[in-house]
């Protein structure tokens, strides 16, 4: 595999990693970015830039410097620190009902649902009793009115549970009715902007042309190593069309065309934000720290409030144990991050985005192909092993 970009002495592992991650793993097309400090220690990528394309054929064209994808459900991490940063700011209440902004969420018992429990996973309405078509999903004021009408399938800030689609309409109505403007506008302003990130929430046609194709692809046999099975709870919860699994991931029914231009020009924080790499590192360490170009995002006080734990335990909707702070998700035998200290979010089958105050490490990894896993998968774990070897051996 021919890998281009460049490592700091020292960081020679995670280049290792990464090209491991194409000859054992499966990875089609990827890029990983590590900051350390402000300062970009890490910037590689390889394979192709669509995952259907072969190299060296039609549509095998290569990945370079700058192509980025879809980040699914690592976009919602995004989506938190725009909240966060509005509380930074004064604008927002943690401890405020929702309905305090948004008087329409009062309906069907939510009048007490706070903005940390929505934050934190803690809303209780991570389904929809109608799914919305992806037409609809996109339309904020649509989604807005189909989340405020729903009733919680649980009281809201006694539970946890992944809102792994709703987590859209909660986040982006929310930053509407204080700002003004869509999540995605306020994002490209307030965020991307100021840090010169790739990263975007409604992709622009005019980025369309960096942006490769996604899909599912299957993992590489195992050898030599006994093949990991989930739990029976959680197959069964996956494969029953009534759970609240089931059910939050298809409010949106069918399942939208990541490829499609119309999709990919949408809003959605929960799911379609479009990243590269280096523009997802870039966020994270701006959060705990200047990068390069005297941009901080976070004050300390806030990233401490974000990554307090908010919830801990079995997750009604993902069944496994998860911990979320306000909005990222925490270290946990679920979601191995780099280190206890580290908060940050995946998406859904590949990429992943966090930081690490204690090491000053913020990380990115994007991809093109999707597997099963939902919050750890193994292209992004062999990385950061590799980012802790590197590390430790500074020691």
């Amino acid at each position: 595999m021919n890998v281009s970009g460049a490592v700091a002495e020292g960081f020679e592992p995670v280049r290792e990693a990464f090209v491991r991650n194409f000859e054992v793993l499966g990875d089609r097309g990827a890029a990983v970015a590590v900051y350390r400090d402000g300062h970009k220690v890490v910037d590689l990528w390889g394979g192709t830039r669509d995952v259907d394309g072969a190299a060296g054929a039609a549509g095998g064209a290569p990945w370079e410097q700058g192509t980025a994808q879809i980040v699914r459900s690592a976009t919602k991490g995004v989506a938190a620190v725009a909240l966060l940063l509005l509380h930074q700011r004064g604008e927002l209440d943690l401890d405020a009902p929702v309905g305090t902004y948004w008087p329409q969420y009062k309906a069907a018992g939510k009048e007490r649902t706070l903005v940390r429990h929505l934050l934190a996973h803690r809303a209780g309405v991570p389904v929809l009793d109608r799914p919305l078509t992806p037409a609809e999903a996109a339309d904020p004021d649509l989604g807005a009115a189909a989340v405020a009408a729903q009733a919680p399938a649980w009281e809201p800030g006694t539970d946890h549970g992944y809102h792994a689609q709703t987590y859209s309409w909660l986040t982006g109505e929310l930053v509407r009715r204080i700002t003004g403007r869509t999540i995605g506008e306020w994002i490209a302003d307030e965020i991307a902007g100021p840090l010169g990130a790739d990263l975007w929430l409604g992709l622009p046609r005019a980025q369309s042309a960096r942006v490769g194709r996604v899909g599912q692809v299957d993992a590489p046999a195992p050898s030599g190593a006994l093949k990991t099975r989930p739990k029976p709870a959680v197959t069964t919860a996956y494969a029953d069309p009534a759970s609240l699994t089931r059910r939050a991931f298809a409010a949106i029914t069918p399942l939208p065309d990541e490829n499609d231009p119309a999709y990919r020009a949408a809003a959605l924080p929960a799911s379609n934000g479009i990243a590269t790499a280096d523009g997802l590192a870039r966020f994270y360490a701006s959060l705990i720290g200047e990068v390069a170009g005297g941009v901080r995002l976070l004050r300390p006080e806030t990233v401490e409030l974000a990554r307090g734990e908010q919830s801990s335990g079995p997750d009604r909707v993902l069944v496994v144990n998860t911990r979320f702070g306000l909005g990222p998700m925490l270290h946990g035998a679920a979601s191995p991050l780099l280190s206890p200290t580290s908060f940050g979010h995946p998406g859904r089958g590949g990429a992943l985005g966090l930081a690490d105050p204690e090491s000053g490490v913020a990380f990115g990894y994007v991809t093109n192909g999707f597997r099963t896993s939902v919050t750890a998968d193994p292209r992004a774990q062999a990385l950061l092993r590799a980012l802790r070897t590197s590390l430790t051996a500074e020691r």
